[in-house]
């Protein structure tokens, strides 16, 4: 299994309040580090999750949240625009380039605004949204819409992403685009701090994880560390098992589905087709393979 560079504490904080444990965090964002914070049964305003980083018109409903050693509300909008990015709200008026380009708004003014079209083309590209950037954001899917939001996320070039379930509308290959986007900026030093469900995802690509449970803080730390099945199970109460993946090694998460009466039995394989053992880690013999509708291989004798 994988290991990265040790996590340090770095500019963003969550520091934890004296007055009110039960919904309190604690919890700081290196430079350096990609943190992803796995949410769970929050008494919080959802809209509150990230927002306590990205709005001081959202403040936390306790403690205090602070950006580069300074609490959140003393900065200016414009000088956290400059800072942090965040996605925009689910529907503009305008079209999918013109979302892209309000990236670039806090720069006006400035050295950096000269790089205003290669950053806007250069993100459009990165997240796979520049063959409809005439299109109205409106007229998008879900899946499309995040793709731009993650775009002028991008072309606005700060330091510190704050994105709030990235891949929740996406299909599988742009799940992996958007992630592999964040370890990208993760590596040149910028930090960033995401909600997902996706519990496989996080493990595959954060450094750093929280579970949070009914408020709190119910684990933190690496996610090979913190994604215990026990523990999941006790938050989602629902059965969870973590499994390896048979080729990679990967861990997966998993819901825990016992079959019981009344559940489809398992499909038949063909006899033609036991023996072979054509996908990643099924054992010889096995007359269960995990996708039989998909196997297109000939039987061997």
């Amino acid at each position: 299994m994988r290991r990265r560079q040790p996590w340090s504490p770095g500019k963003c904080f969550f520091p934890r309040s004296q007055q009110n444990s039960r919904q309190s965090l604690s919890l700081q964002v290196s430079g350096t580090s990609h943190v992803f914070d796995q949410a769970s049964d929050i008494p919080l305003r959802e809209s509150a999750r990230p927002n306590a980083i990205a709005s001081p018109s959202l403040p936390a409903a306790s403690g205090t949240v602070r950006l580069g050693g300074r609490p959140v509300a003393a900065w200016t909008p414009g000088e956290l625009a400059l800072r942090r990015a965040v996605p925009p709200p689910p529907s503009f008026p305008f079209t999918v380039e013109g979302v892209v380009r309000m990236g670039r708004a806090p720069w006006v003014g400035t050295a950096a605004e000269d790089e205003d079209e290669a950053a806007v083309a250069a993100a459009m590209d990165r997240a796979e949204v520049a063959e409809f950037a005439a299109r109205p954001f409106s007229a998008l899917s879900g899946g499309e819409r995040a793709r731009v939001a993650l775009a002028r996320v991008l072309a606005q070039r700060t330091t510190l992403l704050v994105l709030d379930e990235p891949t929740a509308a996406l299909d599988l290959r742009h799940q992996e685009l958007v992630l592999r986007v964040c370890r990208e900026r993760a590596a040149t030093g910028d930090a960033v701090v995401a909600v997902l469900h996706d519990l496989s995802l996080a493990d595959a690509y954060a450094d750093r994880a929280a579970v949070l449970h009914e408020g709190r803080i119910a684990a933190e730390g690496p996610p090979w560390e913190v994604f215990d099945a026990a523990l999941l199970s006790r938050v989602y109460r629902q059965p969870v098992e973590v499994i390896p993946h048979p080729r990679t090694g990967e861990r997966i998460v998993l819901p825990r589905r016992d079959r019981a009466a009344g559940w489809p039995a398992a499909p038949e394989v063909p006899a033609l087709m036991r023996g072979v053992h054509h996908f990643p880690g099924l054992r010889t013999g096995s007359n269960q393979p995990p996708w039989p509708n998909l196997c297109h291989s000939r039987a061997t004798s």
